[in-house]
């Protein structure tokens, strides 16, 4: 699992610049409309999807383990789509679609560095960004009602957080795979 990551290091850190990208997208126009917010959520949920599903399959050589991440980067496209084709979605239901997206996406994370903890060491950072992800949702569903223009601030801060997170993992990977190259 280690040597398909650390082969495809830079899908990590392109996933993570997306986050820091649309998180100070987020930060900087937090009177943004719910009607930009739901597409740039969608369109956010879409990129990091389809990079976190072609890391999963890329040069992955038959290697075991790589179901989880590509299990959450389809499901992340799928909310993705979903957001894109209904746009007129309410901020609860928009806040809903986030939490369970987070949570699966957390869960395949944290799946993965579980997998990889003997393999690598920093595996704590894919840990730490599942962990983010997870409860990043548990709070939306535990607050539905504060709206999601309210939660434009939260859903940027996530985001930088994550892609910080990610764009650290991605060049330990690197490292990994430098240092393991005859191995692989």
């Amino acid at each position: 699992m280690v040597e398909v990551l650390s082969r495809n290091w830079g899908w990590v850190v392109l996933r993570g610049v997306v986050a820091i990208l649309f998180g100070l997208l987020t930060l900087f126009n937090p009177g943004i409309t719910l009607a930009l917010l739901v597409l740039m959520f969608g369109a956010f949920a879409f990129v990091d999807g389809l990079f976190m599903a072609v890391s999963a399959v890329a040069n992955r050589r038959g290697q075991p383990g790589w179901v989880a991440l590509l299990i959450g980067g389809l499901l992340a496209v799928g909310v993705g789509l979903l957001t894109f084709f209904r746009p007129g979605i309410t901020a609860i239901a928009l806040l809903a679609l986030i939490a369970a997206w987070a949570i699966i996406t957390g869960v395949a994370e944290i799946v993965t560095a579980i997998r990889l903890r003997k393999e690598i060491t920093g595996e704590w950072m894919l840990v730490l960004a599942g962990l983010l992800a997870v409860a990043f949702g548990v709070i939306i569903f535990a607050a539905p009602g504060v709206g999601a223009l309210a939660m434009a601030l939260w859903i940027g801060i996530y985001a930088l957080v994550s892609g910080i997170v990610l764009i650290a993992l991605g060049f330990r990977l690197r490292n990994w795979g430098r240092l393991h190259a005859h191995a692989i």
